[in-house]
This record gives C-alpha cells, structure tokens and sequence, in this order.
C-alpha cells in the first residue's frame, strides 16, 4: 500500500473545477468541493459599511505521496495561486485509509 497525503486547496468561488480538473490532469484519481466562507487580508471588502466574507471552494484531494509535487505544482498553476488573494493550497499526511478500495488496493 502507498502512502497517501490530502491536499487541501482554498480558492475563490468558481475556481474548485479548475483545480480538480488540473489535479486529476496531474495524476489524482478525483476529488470533492465544498462550500465555505472566510476572508484574507487581501479581500476585505466592504459594501455600504458592511463587511463581505467572500465565498470560497475547498478541495479536497487524496494522492499517492509519489504524485503529491505533481498534483500540487498542476493546482498552483491552474488556480494561480502564486498571486495575492487566489487561495492557498496546504498538505496534510493521512495515516488510516477505508472505504475507498482502489485507492487501497492498487
């Protein structure tokens, strides 16, 4: 069995299918979106003296630990997230793997 690691990727609305797509593009098998909020230094916008907190997609993408340089450099490239305010990307080992058999067994 392989060592697996997420890779987890924050971007503004509208960009989680680029990052997925660039991710499998680059190896990983699939990934899941999900919806969420938050603000960066770079984003503070402000309507009529309100506060906006601007939407946000995370991936997430489970990868072989081979393949992780890969799939991370095709998701900074495809989100652009060597400019200010695009998003971030981190990785995160996983240790205990169930319930996604071909991923275990290959």
């Amino acid at each position: 069995m392989h060592d697996r690691c997420l890779i987890v990727t924050i971007v503004r609305k509208g960009w989680g299918d680029a990052v997925l797509e660039a991710s499998m593009a680059a190896g990983a098998h699939g990934g899941t979106i999900v919806l969420g909020r938050g603000i960066g230094r770079n984003e503070q916008l402000r309507v009529f003296g309100i506060q906006i907190e601007p939407e946000k997609e995370i991936v997430l993408t489970l990868v072989p630990t081979e393949i992780k340089a890969a799939v991370l450099d095709a998701i900074v490239a495809a989100a652009e997230l060597d400019g200010p305010g695009k998003g971030l990307a981190f990785v995160v080992p996983v240790q205990d793997l169930v319930g996604v058999a071909h991923l275990v067994e290959e």
